[in-house]
C-alpha cells in the first residue's frame, strides 16, 4: 500500500529543513532576536507536525525521516545559538550541556555503525525531551536562565539519549517510530 506523503506534517518538517540555511545565517550574523524567533517557530512546527501526523493518522516513513532530519537541524541551531549567545550562562553550568551533546553524537554514531543510517526512533522520552528543551530555549532566549530547570531538562535529555543508545544496541534491524526501551524489551520477550 502506497503512503500519502504529500500532507501537512511532512510540509511542516520540510519547512524546518528549508529554513535551516536562513536561521543559520541569522545565527552567524549575530542576529540573536530574529534567530530566537525563528528557532521558536521551528520548535512549534516540530510539535505540530508530530501532533497532526498522529492525530489524523498521517504518519509516513518519509515523514519520520524528514522529521528526524529537521530535528537534527533544529537541535544544531539551538545548541549553536546557546554556545554563541549564552556563554555567560554556561560558565560553571556547561558540563551537562556538553555531556548531552556528546551523547547525542554517540547515539547517532552507534546507530550509523549498526545500521548504516542515522536514528529516527522518535522515542516517547525523546519527544518529551524535545518539549522540555523547547521550553528551556524559549525561556532562555526570551525570559532568562533558570538553572534548576536547565539541569532538569538536560538531565532528562541525557536519560533519553542513553535509552536511544541501548535500543540501538539491542535491536537487530533498523526501526523507525519506536516508542521506547520498554516496548522493545516487551517485543523481544514474546
Amino acid at each position: 500500500m502506497k503512503e500519502k506523503v504529500v500532507n501537512v506534517p511532512n510540509a511542516l518538517s520540510l519547512y524546518r529543513i528549508l529554513v535551516f540555511p536562513f536561521v543559520l545565517y541569522l545565527l552567524l550574523t549575530g542576529n540573536e532576536h530574529l534567530f530566537a524567533i525563528f528557532l521558536c517557530i521551528n520548535l512549534v512546527t516540530d510539535f505540530l507536525d508530530g501532533f497532526i501526523a498522529r492525530t489524523f493518522n498521517m504518519v509516513t516513513r518519509l515523514g519520520a525521516r524528514l522529521d528526524s532530519l529537521a530535528d537534527y537541524g533544529t537541535y544544531f541551531l539551538a545548541f549553536y545559538g546557546v554556545l554563541l549567545f549564552k556563554q555567560d550562562d554556561l560558565a560553571g553550568n556547561g558540563w551537562i550541556f556538553y555531556l548531552f551533546i556528546v551523547l547525542m553524537v554517540v547515539t547517532q554514531l552507534v546507530h550509523f555503525y549498526r545500521f548504516g543510517t542515522f536514528s529516527s526512533f522518535h522515542l516517547y522520552s525523546f519527544k518529551t525531551t524535545g518539549y522540555f528543551h523547547g521550553l528551556l530555549f524559549i525561556l532562555w532566549f526570551f525570559v532568562g536562565f533558570f538553572p534548576a530547570y536547565y539541569y532538569f531538562a538536560m538531565g532528562f535529555g541525557i536519560i533519553s539519549v542513553i535509552e536511544s543508545i541501548i535500543i540501538s544496541l539491542l535491536i537487530s534491524q533498523r526501526q523507525s517510530n519506536v516508542k521506547g526501551l520498554y516496548w522493545i524489551v516487551q517485543k523481544q520477550s514474546v
